[in-house]
């Protein structure tokens, strides 16, 4: 490795703890899924759909709300990359859908957060999962704190910082010509000639 390269590397995991160590606080806060639940249920609370726009709204929106639940950061801890880009690139369908399932299973924001982003990475298992819940009397799974463990957080850190680094070594090398002979264009038939 370069030291341009290690250099590069132990900036990215320097900044990648930096961050972990400021947004564990408000980000990776851990609640009991069941905080909410009971006097929602009791007070007769939940998000409620609006005939006129065809949307869901929370009723209360310090405890329904986006600010209730956790961060995009969380979602890509909890359940990858993919809810990750989901929650860019379609937020408002992502609102839709926690606030929804919110409504219909009388739970709290965080536990739709994590159930809506458990389906987004593997629908098929999500749902396997929830049937055999309610058929077959398995535990609850709980996705709401899914990865959270501290140990696991900073696993996933880490690995996310060596992969951006390689990544970007790696674009960088082949823009320059470090990978490959630096006449050839590899978008136009010379991908093979590295």
């Amino acid at each position: 490795m370069t030291n341009h390269a290690s250099f590069t590397l132990l900036i990215a995991i320097a900044v990648v703890l930096v961050i972990y160590r400021g947004a564990r606080v408000d980000a990776f806060h851990l609640t009991p899924i069941c905080r909410a639940s009971t006097s929602r249920a009791a007070l007769g609370m939940a998000p409620r759909f609006d005939k006129a726009t065809q949307k869901w709204f929370p009723s209360d929106p310090e405890l329904e709300g986006p600010s209730a639940g956790y961060g995009i950061i969380g979602s890509l801890y909890r359940a990858g990359p993919v809810p990750f880009f989901q929650r860019i690139v379609n937020a408002e369908t992502y609102e839709q859908a926690v606030l929804k399932y919110m409504a219909q299973e009388r739970c709290d924001r965080v536990e739709a957060q994590g159930n809506m982003d458990a389906f987004l990475e593997n629908p098929q298992d999500w749902t396997y999962q929830k049937m055999a819940e309610k058929n077959k009397g398995v535990p609850k799974k709980d996705y709401a704190n899914a990865n959270m463990e501290p140990k696991q957080v900073v696993l996933s850190t880490v690995w996310a910082g060596v992969v951006a680094v390689f990544g970007y070594d790696l674009v960088t090398g082949v823009a320059d010509g470090r990978y490959g002979r630096a006449d050839g264009d590899l978008f136009h038939g010379h991908l093979w000639s590295l």
